[in-house]
């Protein structure tokens, strides 16, 4: 085959991403025999089939799936090419989208994403925040310009995806000042039995300090368990127990809640990612956040 035919492989994508001929039809407001046609002729001309039946839907054959991430691939440059020629300067503002894994601390997540705010073009910011699972979802339909992660994306993901490192540091333990100034003396050992807040079982940084707990044979009394990092944050200001957080923010931490520091986990490493859906990063506000969280914050 000497030449592609792009509307062929827009309907064949369109199709392999609603699942059926129905809601692709419906999407590209054709008639469904239309569209199947048009999708047998992208077959006919690669001499491959593309999908199979799976119930009331269609499945990707395992060339099916090479081909939808060609298209992927293709179709998402073609919207940074409009995006690109409509960004020309235009007094609009730029606008970017950022997911969040609810997993990250919210003060590392501000520290990230406040170098694409000082570009000199204006930037219009939308955050969500959610699962990693449910954010990478989004980021396949192109729903999302960046996700924000401390973990990256599982290689059993479904959806096309690539981890950019933006940097690592260590672990500080904090407490409010009473409670702190008490597990601080003879830290390591004296955390045995301290009362401590662990952040939910999702968390790397769970993993992390558990493994250290276990090499130190040392065990604390967990008091909570927490998901929102903001809410550990709290319960540790109003002296409920000891609580990590990643040394980059450690300054922030201490002033924004008054407490102090019990010890530093130079061992225990939190890691932070950015996910695109593109190999390269081409957003400027997406590369402002990644060029400076490599060169200012973790570097």
């Amino acid at each position: 085959m000497e030449r592609l035919n792009y509307h062929h492989l827009l309907y064949f994508w369109m199709v392999a991403r609603e699942g059926t001929v129905a809601r692709a039809a419906t999407q590209l407001r054709l008639a469904q025999p239309t569209l199947s046609g048009q999708v047998h002729a992208l077959e006919d001309a690669l001499g491959e089939k593309l999908f199979e039946r799976a119930g009331r839907g269609l499945r990707l054959t395992e060339m099916g799936k090479v081909v939808y991430r060609y298209a992927d691939e293709i179709f998402a440059l073609g919207r940074e090419l409009a995006g690109s020629v409509k960004g020309r300067p235009s007094g609009r503002p730029l606008r970017l989208a950022v997911g969040v894994s609810d997993a990250m601390p919210k003060l590392v997540a501000y520290r990230l994403i406040e170098p694409a705010l000082a570009l000199p073009q204006s930037v219009r910011l939308v955050v969500h925040e959610q699962s990693t699972e449910r954010l990478l979802a989004a980021l396949a339909l192109h729903e999302l310009d960046v996700v924000l992660t401390d973990r990256v994306a599982p290689p059993g993901v479904s959806v096309r995806a690539f981890n950019h490192l933006l940097g690592d540091c260590g672990v500080t333990l904090f407490a409010a000042p009473r409670v702190a100034a008490r597990y601080r003396r003879g830290f390591p050992r004296g955390l045995d039995g301290a009362p401590f807040l662990l952040p939910g079982e999702t968390s790397t940084l769970r993993r992390g300090l558990e493994q250290w707990f276990e090499k130190q044979r040392i065990q604390p009394r967990i008091v909570g368990e927490f998901d929102d990092s903001t809410l550990i944050k709290v319960f540790g200001q109003a002296g409920k127990g000891v609580f990590a957080a990643p040394s980059i923010i450690e300054s922030s931490v201490r002033r924004q809640y008054g407490v102090s520091i019990v010890g530093r986990l130079e061992r225990v490493r939190e890691h932070f990612y950015a996910v695109s859906a593109e190999r390269r990063i081409k957003h400027p506000a997406v590369v402002a956040i990644t060029e400076s969280a490599r060169r200012e914050l973790f570097g």
